[in-house]
This record gives C-alpha cells, sequence and structure tokens, in this order.
C-alpha cells in the first residue's frame, strides 16, 4: 500500500476515533458536572442526550451534503465544528451553553462517521475494502474503550474541561492528515456542471422524525409514558410523510429504490438488531457485576473494557478475512458468534463469576467485529460513487438506532425481568434471572437477523440469475 493512501487511512480512522471519544469520554463526567452546576441526573444527562439526537438526526443528510458537495471538503468541515464546539464545551460556564454546544459537536460527529466510511471506496483498492472497514472499527471501538479510562484521569489530574479541551490537538491533527492525503474530489453534480440541488424539505422531515423516535425512546428514565407514546406515534407520521416526501422529490435525500436491493436493506435491518443486543450488553452488564456479582466500580470498569478491547483487536484481522472469504459468508459466521455467545449468558451459574460471564461477551464482542466489517464492507462495496454518502450514512443510522433501542427497550425489559422497578434493591438472584431473559431474547434478535441475512442473499442471488437468463435470451 502507497504512503499517501496510508496516511489517508490514518486520517479516516482518527475521523472515526473522534465521534466514538465524543460519546463514551463525556458519560464518565456526569456525576461531576451535577456537582459543578448543581444539577439533577435529568439534566446532565442531556449532555449526552444532545450529542446522540444531533448524530442520529443530521447522520444521513451528512452524507449526502458530502455526495453533493464533495466528501474531502465536508470532512474537514465537519472536523472544524467538531473541533470548534469540543472549545465552546469546555469554555461553556453554564450547563444549558454546554449542552448547545454538545449538539454542535454531534452536528460534526455525524458529518466524520458518514464521510470516513464513505471515503474509503475513493482511498483503497476495491479488493482491500474489507482491510480498510476493519481498521475504521478497530478505531471506533478503541475510541470507545479509551474514553472512560482517559476521562478519569483528566478529571481527577486536570479538570472536566480537559476532557473536551483534548480534542483541539486530536482535531488538528486529522484535519492537517485529511488536507494533506485525502484525493481531492468534487461532488458529482458540480463536476457535470449541473446545478446543485439538496433535499432541504426530506433532510428537515427526516431529522425531526429521528428526533422524535430518539426521544421516545430516552425519555422517562426506562419509564414509557404518554410522553414516549406522542413521540412514537410522531415519529411513526413523520416516517410515512418522509416516504410521501422523497417519492415526489427531484433529487431525494434518500432513493427509495435502496430498500429494493435486498443486499442493502437486508445489511441496515441487521444492523440495527446487532447493534440492539450490543448495547444490552453495556446496559445490562454493570449491573450484574454489581448486584449479581457484587463487584467494585474499578473492577468493573476493567471488566467492562474487556468487550471493546475484543474488538479493537480482531477488527483488522476481521477485514482481512472479509477480503479473503467473502463479506456474505463473513456475515453469516459472525452473527453465529453473537447468538452462541448470547445464549451463554443464558446458561451461567453464579458459581463462574467472572470468567463465565467474560467468556459469552467474548464471543459476542468477537461476533460482533467479524459482522461489522463483513457487512459494511457488503453494503459499500459496489455502491456507487455519487450516492456513497447518503448509505454510509443510512449504514451509521441503522447502527444507533439500534444503541438507542438497545439502552432504552433493552434496559426495560432486564428491569422487567427482575421483577422490580428499582435494580438497586434487587437481590442477587432477581438480577441474574434478568440477565438470563434478556440475553434469551437476544437471541432470539439474532436469529432472526440471521434469517434476514439469508433471505436478502438468496433474493440477490435469484435476482442475479433472471438477471442474466434475460440478458441471454435479449442477445
Amino acid at each position: 500500500m502507497l504512503p499517501q493512501v496510508r496516511w489517508a487511512l490514518v486520517s479516516l480512522s482518527l475521523a472515526t476515533l473522534l465521534p466514538a471519544l465524543g460519546t463514551s469520554i463525556a458519560s464518565v463526567s456526569l456525576p461531576t458536572l451535577a456537582q459543578t452546576f448543581n444539577a439533577s441526573f435529568p439534566q446532565v444527562q442531556w449532555i449526552v442526550l444532545a450529542y446522540l439526537l444531533a448524530t442520529t438526526a443530521l447522520v444521513v443528510s451528512a452524507g449526502r451534503l458530502g455526495d453533493i458537495f464533495g466528501r474531502r471538503r465536508l470532512l474537514m468541515s465537519g472536523l472544524v465544528v467538531f473541533t470548534a464546539a469540543s472549545i465552546l464545551c469546555g469554555a461553556a460556564p453554564t450547563l444549558w451553553l454546554l449542552i448547545a454546544a454538545r449538539a454542535a459537536q454531534g452536528f460534526g460527529a455525524a458529518v466524520m462517521l458518514s464521510l470516513s466510511m464513505a471515503l474509503v471506496g475513493e482511498t483503497v483498492p476495491k479488493q482491500k475494502t474489507g482491510s480498510a472497514m476493519g481498521l475504521l472499527g478497530t478505531m471506533s471501538a478503541i475510541g470507545t474503550a479509551l474514553g472512560p479510562s482517559l476521562g478519569g484521569i483528566l478529571i481527577s489530574e486536570l479538570s472536566w474541561r480537559s476532557i473536551f479541551l483534548i480534542n483541539l490537538p486530536l482535531g488538528g491533527l486529522t484535519f492537517f492528515l485529511a488536507y494533506r492525503y485525502l484525493p481531492v474530489e468534487q461532488g458529482k453534480k458540480a463536476r457535470e456542471g449541473e446545478r446543485v440541488r439538496f433535499d432541504t424539505l426530506g433532510t428537515l422531515v427526516l431529522a425531526l422524525t429521528l428526533a422524535g423516535y430518539a426521544l421516545a425512546m430516552t425519555l422517562g428514565g426506562g419509564k414509557f409514558g404518554v410522553l414516549n407514546i406522542a413521540h412514537l406515534v410522531a415519529a411513526l407520521f413523520g416516517a410515512g410523510l418522509f416516504v410521501l416526501t422523497e417519492a415526489k422529490a427531484t433529487s431525494p435525500l434518500i432513493k427509495l429504490a435502496v430498500f429494493r436491493n435486498p443486499l442493502m436493506s437486508g445489511g441496515f435491518a441487521t444492523s440495527t438488531l446487532v447493534t440492539t443486543v450490543l448495547m444490552a450488553t453495556l446496559v445490562v452488564g454493570p449491573f450484574y457485576l454489581a448486584y449479581g456479582l457484587g463487584l467494585g466500580s474499578a473492577l468493573i470498569g476493567l471488566v467492562m473494557s474487556v468487550g471493546p478491547v475484543v474488538v479493537a483487536l480482531t477488527g483488522i484481522p476481521a477485514g482481512r478475512l472479509v477480503d479473503r472469504l467473502g463479506a456474505q459468508r463473513l456475515t453469516i459466521l459472525g452473527l453465529v458468534t453473537i447468538m452462541v455467545g448470547a445464549f451463554g449468558l443464558t446458561l451461567i451459574p453464579f458459581g463462574f463469576g467472572i470468567p463465565g460471564y467474560l467468556a459469552p461477551i467474548a464471543f459476542i464482542t468477537f461476533g460482533y467485529a467479524l459482522f461489522q466489517t463483513a457487512n459494511n464492507t457488503a453494503v459499500m462495496k459496489d455502491v456507487p460513487s455519487d450516492r456513497r454518502g447518503a448509505i454510509s450514512g443510512l449504514l451509521n443510522l441503522s447502527r444507533n438506532l439500534g444503541l438507542i433501542t438497545g439502552t432504552s427497550v433493552m434496559g426495560a425489559l432486564f428491569a422487567l425481568a427482575s421483577g422490580t422497578s428499582e435494580i438497586t434493591e434487587a437481590s442477587a438472584e432477581a438480577v441474574a434471572g434478568g440477565m438470563r431473559i434478556t440475553f434469551a431474547v437476544a437471541a432470539g434478535l439474532i436469529l432472526v437477523a440471521l434469517i434476514i441475512a439469508n433471505v436478502s442473499r438468496s433474493i440477490s442471488h435469484l435476482q442475479r440469475n433472471l438477471l442474466v437468463i434475460r440478458e441471454q435470451k435479449e442477445a
């Protein structure tokens, strides 16, 4: 691989790491910020929620903007927004200004997430796509794993402001590498001398729809009330309105024909299901370790870091396997491995302790590394260059929807299965029982994902064969 390509991949890797770090590093600061601003926990939760809402609502639009105006140019703009917003976060004098700056940071993160994956197709040879996707997955996992420990050190040694200001040198380095090494390109329409059109109405409807869904899944602290139902109904109405808007748009944000491609629609659906299950490990795991096994905070943090470390270590080898064995085969293998791990968590007795918990988690996270790399490659490999940003945005959106759904639905299921509304008051046996039921459902979700993956692959093969037969008849 040429040095120019390697450094370009470094810039894309850092552009993937920073949004993940921005999510995980902020979570550890919430107790400190609640004390600093004399705020309640629901209030400081908006520091995380504002970032997540902005990222989820805008990730598809950011990808499409890159398709039109140039992905390299917009990625660098996203880096500037992310870095500038990080400075505003670090300088914020009040909680609500901090939350507003976090929303702006989330917009920058949406641009970076959608375009770093889209730019892989312009940076590396097609036969190396799997390896590049594996590298991006590794960097995302490193950002997730690094956040809590780095945030804790920065807060204890400096102040809470430093967890945001650390993005200034990192963002500056990423901007320099992107400017220096990413291939220069322009949006397709600009190149062809056509009038550039952006689906503003579709963007607004989609952003409001996704914000409504995210609020439906996150408001109420796990209790699904009238406000949640109202937001969910609004999101469903918005989804229908978005379909009508896109069907009439001359230059739609998302071409609805994309969902007639079985590999793409199957890839989006399985991505949502898998990340729902992955989020269940992050939501349920700490409670099981604390109230089921009786571990302290430091040991819980250490045990919880094993999953991201497994993903980080296996991402690049998984990419090489995808290049060698094929994306569809590795997608199935990854799903089977996740299901084995989820089923394992339904069986572990107390006597197995930490090793009994970590063995199934290792299966889930290793399977996730395989699946994510293979699925990303399968979806992105043959996408036309003028639609890479939008499709990458959809792929990131499917993942974000899974994370939001996993946090809310799987968390609520765990509380219900534990037989109490207050997990902190549940017995060790109740917590363990709740975890077993939750991951039995998780294994069922992965079984559904396996069925979708196999059916979409079969339909794709059938469509290809019918096309060949039609071409032979016409010849």
